[in-house]
């Protein structure tokens, strides 16, 4: 069985400070065996994470569109911001990726997809994040689960992980799969979702990361 989490942020992401080579060695720890690096807007960091592991790392994006943060996972490249969800998912679908909604309905995200756009992407959606660590209340994480069973979409639980102590408390144990897009899918649809939240207290510091990088950006932009 394989021991995956295909929500993780590293350094590549503006409110991550995780090391590349910490962040596998952390994973090896708590024993995943199968990732994906889903940094905003970037592929780069789940490139050189991929070169650093001895384990199945899948590239992914966290993407900006206008209306709110979709993941394409198995990418090729890099996926620009502020697209409308449905270019960006058609972007994603052209590389032969897959569609996730991350933590959709969590009320406390400025960057949640927005409902209308969730709907109307959701006939090209592969995965929906029914359990993210990182939402809040039970009340958003009941109705991601219900949109699963209701619309038929493969689940998955996530840790959003931003720091190295987040790795290994929620993923999914599923079969092992052929290294393709669709035979990913296929078995993940037959996975066993683990599912540990996390205390909310944590985003304090993914804010205190973010300001932190934009003051060290500024001030050695500020020295030139």
């Amino acid at each position: 069985m394989i021991k995956g989490d295909f929500h993780i942020h590293s350094d590549f992401s503006p409110d991550c400070a995780t090391p590349l080579e910490g962040l596998v060695q952390r994973c090896i720890q708590v024993g995943l065996t199968c990732i994906a690096i889903t940094d905003h807007n970037t592929t780069r960091g789940a490139y050189e994470i991929q070169n650093l592991a001895p384990f199945t790392v899948i590239i992914g994006e966290e993407i900006k569109s206008s209306e709110g943060e979709i993941i394409g996972l198995f990418l090729h490249e890099d996926i620009p911001k502020g697209l409308t969800p449905l270019e960006t998912v058609k972007r994603i679908k052209e590389q032969g990726g897959l569609v996730s909604v991350p933590h959709p309905y969590d009320r406390f995200r400025q960057s949640v997809l927005r409902e209308k756009a969730l709907y109307e992407i959701l006939p090209h959606v592969d995965i929906v994040e029914a359990f993210n660590s990182r939402t809040t209340l039970y009340s958003d994480i009941s109705k991601a689960q219900q949109l699963t069973k209701k619309y038929d979409v493969v689940p998955s639980a996530v840790s959003d992980s931003h720091t190295l102590l987040e790795l290994g408390r929620t993923y999914v144990e599923f079969p092992e799969f052929d290294g393709t897009p669709l035979g990913f899918k296929t078995a993940l649809a037959k996975g066993h979702l683990i599912k540990r939240k996390i205390n909310p207290l944590i985003h304090v510091t993914t804010t205190y990361t973010k300001i932190r990088k934009r003051f060290l950006s500024f001030r050695k932009t500020f020295k030139r």
